[in-house]
């Protein structure tokens, strides 16, 4: 219960934080509805049926990401420009549970893009949002929310030992987007970078809201997703506990 309850007032507080600062609700919404009006005018290039929908949602996810990455490579740094990282870590509960409400709660801040992304697409393009499962729509949000949370706690873990992780997060940006195929289909990608995709969680978010909303079977992607999130989990633990006490032992954890 302690856990669960610490868990929650973090997420609360981190996501109040974040909905106060302009600057990442302007990453977070108006970035996305940038890339995904390049990707409409792609799609509508191609004419083909359905498409147009099918890189709304590709688009949306990449909003996610994109709040996810941010909240995620910049979580540690921002604790260290406010002097409160040294007293986080020295906390009697564990530091992965101090940060994976932050890491989340970038995720779900994700949802402004989501529903931005389509709403610029309906209202501007014209693009029906007609959702095939409601079912598998509903649970595939939250769950790729989780994976993409998960997936930034483990990122933020790898984070501790260098001064400028928000540049090295930044650099995933784009690389992870065209990987796990959010607007670029995956066949399309040289066969070496399918191994690559399949281990990100991105891709099986992705593909569970496509699958869900443009007609198929979406649930053994959401299941992977959640898997995948697991042992993001496990190894953001591990990774955490390591490089804390790496930076215990070189006395570099504030880096200042």
């Amino acid at each position: 219960m302690k856990t669960a309850r610490l868990l929650g007032v973090g997420l609360r507080f981190h996501v109040k934080s974040l909905t106060l600062s302009m600057f990442f609700l302007l990453t977070s919404v108006f970035m996305p509805l940038l890339v995904a009006t390049v990707a409409f005018y792609m799609f509508k290039a191609g004419g083909k049926p359905g498409t147009l929908f099918y890189a709304s949602l590709g688009a949306a996810v990449y909003g996610i990401w994109s709040s996810t990455l941010f909240g995620s490579g910049g979580a540690i740094q921002w604790q260290r420009w406010q002097g409160t990282l040294e007293v986080l870590v020295s906390t009697p509960a564990p530091f992965i549970l101090v940060m994976l409400p932050l890491t989340v709660a970038t995720s779900a801040i994700g949802v402004y893009s989501l529903a931005s992304t389509l709403f610029w697409g309906r209202v501007v393009f014209g693009i029906p949002f007609h959702v095939h499962d409601w079912l598998a729509f509903v649970v595939a949000v939250p769950a790729t929310i989780l994976g993409l949370g998960l997936l930034g706690l483990l990122f933020a873990s790898t984070f501790v030992l260098y001064r400028h992780a928000n540049a090295l997060s930044n650099m995933l940006e784009w690389p992870v987007l065209l990987v796990t195929g959010m607007l670029v289909p995956l066949s399309l990608l040289p066969g070496w970078s399918h191994p690559i995709a399949w281990v990100l969680s991105p891709t099986w978010g992705v593909r569970g809201l496509r699958e869900a909303a443009l007609g198929g079977t979406p649930w053994p992607d959401i299941g992977m997703t959640i898997g995948l999130g697991v042992v993001y989990l496990g190894l953001g633990w591990f990774f955490l506990r390591y490089f804390e006490t790496a930076a215990r032992k070189h006395a570099t954890l504030s880096l200042t």
